[in-house]
């Protein structure tokens, strides 16, 4: 799958490269202008000028809405084959679809290979263009120079749904180095127990956000994104006020004593954008909480594009928005709870900063964080 239109323009030259526009404040060799961009790395994260930005232009027509109903549209194909085969489908109908599905838990998530992979590829190449898909790396070097280990890069907002972790994938190659030669996105492992969206995210290089497969990774050295707020973050957003977004953190420390426990590095992130994409009713209570938490999803009703319950989100631009990495020591087995809360505590610290430093640039000069 190959794009056409691909623009990296920098502050000395413009040359052709995949689908995305690429800025740097340091000029490149012009004799190279396919060579990356050489960021001028002063360690100050303020100053836009040491940022790496890529930005694919946005597109919201026929084929890129295509391409990201076939990767985010299966929660309503679910509900409407589940109303459709309980209340109107004829006898024939409803063996052809109880069967299609029972087929899809059975087969291998991957399946059919390589097949599948290319399909997902493709469904990342059309959301980069449906949501105009831009990412700030504030320090690419020090990401980069990430050589002999993993990476966790800690994602907010959970919002409905954190679709927005796609930026990820190898194939959008908007990391440096192996992180973004070999990533991946660690979701609620009820995901993988839905015919037929099981197939779909693992072609898009996502896995189960659970405990093996978190220390896997790590002791592995392959880097990852999941978002440490989960579900119960989705139980404050009724809270918050319009100029408010609520981030469910305070207690969220079990990834740092995995980091601490293998030396990973920590990458704070946060998505612009994406609040909004879709409208929602959330139940509110402590039965619908734990609920939420058994099961790995909060049920709840939420709408997106032309108003369609369970479609996919609206064509919002999303800006994913990378701090410096976090560095921990390695203490192995003998992780201190003061080590814990000291980096938990920088965790907080910069995704606060973060924030700050980019609402301004994407129209929310406005709103304020809150961390609970």
């Amino acid at each position: 799958i190959k794009s056409s239109s691909l623009v990296m323009i920098e502050t000395t030259s413009t040359s052709l490269k995949n689908d995305t526009i690429e800025a740097s404040a340091t000029p490149k060799n012009p004799q190279h202008p396919m060579e990356k961009n050489e960021i001028n790395n002063n360690n100050d994260a303020a100053k836009p000028s040491t940022w790496t930005v890529k930005q694919t232009p946005q597109d919201s027509s026929f084929v890129p809405t295509l391409g990201v109903f076939l990767f985010l549209g299966w929660n309503g194909i679910l509900v409407f084959l589940i109303l459709y085969t309980s209340l109107v489908a004829t006898k024939t109908q409803r063996s052809v679809i109880i069967g299609l599905s029972t087929l899809s838990l059975v087969l291998p998530r991957g399946f059919p290979g390589k097949l599948g992979f290319k399909a997902g590829n493709w469904f990342m190449f059309q959301s980069a263009k449906y949501f105009g898909l831009k990412t700030v790396l504030e320090d690419e070097n020090a990401i980069g120079e990430i050589k002999d280990k993993a990476a966790i890069f800690a994602c907010e907002p959970h919002d409905i749904i954190p679709y927005y972790a796609f930026a990820f994938n190898p194939i959008l190659k908007r990391l440096p180095g192996h992180h973004g030669e070999r990533n991946s996105v660690l979701v609620t492992s009820a995901l993988f127990m839905l015919p037929f969206i099981r197939h779909v995210y693992t072609w898009v290089r996502a896995n189960r956000v659970d405990k093996t497969t978190f220390l896997g990774n790590l002791k592995k050295g392959e880097s990852f994104c999941f978002v440490p707020g989960g579900v119960q973050e989705v139980m404050f957003m009724e809270e918050a006020d319009d100029n408010e977004v609520i981030l469910y953190l305070q207690k969220r420390k079990g990834f740092v004593k995995l980091a601490l426990e293998t030396g990973s590095p920590i990458v704070p992130v946060y998505c612009f954008g994406v609040a909004g994409s879709y409208g929602h009713w959330i139940p509110k209570g402590d039965f619908f909480n734990k609920l939420g938490r058994a099961i790995g999803f909060l049920p709840l009703i939420f709408w997106g594009r032309f108003g369609i319950p369970y479609g996919i989100p609206k064509p919002c631009q999303l800006t994913v928005v990378f701090g410096a990495p976090i560095d921990v020591p390695l203490e192995g087995e003998n992780v201190s709870k003061e080590s814990v809360d000291k980096y938990h505590c920088q965790y907080l610290t910069e995704m606060e900063a973060l924030f700050d430093r980019h609402k301004g640039d994407v129209g929310c000069g406005h709103m304020k964080l809150k961390i609970m």
